[in-house]
């Protein structure tokens, strides 16, 4: 065997190294790596938008089928042609929207000079808001301008619509808001 220098002191450097490490109580046999199972194997995958800004990002959200319709994973949608998977932090923390314990689900309720917010009924909320719409636009409302042109609206109301909405949605809604006569009607793409 032709052993050179420089070869010995390599062999020699690297088994003091092994006995060294060896003498620390780490095991060199390879070992045997066990996966992890999924929280989302038999999770119910659903393809969804993320609500809060104008780009339109896919999301991916995974809810329990326990019965108890939690999410339980939101992520980006690699096949979105919009975000290829990818999401801001805002979007990244989506989850917190729905599983969050702080989370306002009853409408509240805060009387003028008030300081105190107190719970009421969706249906006392929902008829106060129709309320105050048509008086809004009762007291407001112009049939003609000051060229006598007929223009039927109400400039004392306004409205921005919401990105989440789909385009089926978006005419619906526009709709609605031209139908109350409306001339400020904005949405939150355009911002």
């Amino acid at each position: 065997m032709d052993v050179t220098r420089r070869q010995f002191i390599q062999i020699s450097g690297a088994t003091a190294a092994g006995l060294a490490v060896s003498g620390l109580g780490f095991d060199l046999m390879p070992i045997k790596a066990h996966a992890q199972m999924l929280k989302t194997k038999y999770a119910k995958e659903s393809i969804s938008i993320c609500p809060y800004c104008a780009v339109g990002c896919g999301v991916v959200v995974h809810t329990s089928k326990k019965g108890d319709g939690r999410v339980i994973n939101i992520e980006g949608d690699p096949d979105h042609v919009i975000s290829r998977g990818a999401l801001c932090s805002k979007g990244a923390a989506l989850s917190q929207l729905t599983e969050n314990e702080l989370r306002i689900t009853e409408p509240m309720y805060r009387a003028p000079y008030s300081s105190e917010w107190k719970t009421v009924s969706w249906d006392w909320a929902l008829t106060e808001i129709a309320k105050r719409v048509k008086a809004t636009r009762d007291a407001s409302f112009e049939f003609k301008n000051a060229k006598d042109q007929v223009v039927n609206r109400t400039t004392a109301i306004a409205s921005v619509g919401s990105a989440a909405m789909d385009n089926e949605e978006c005419w619906i809604y526009q709709a609605l808001m031209r139908a109350l006569g409306l001339v400020y009607i904005e949405h939150q793409a355009r911002i």
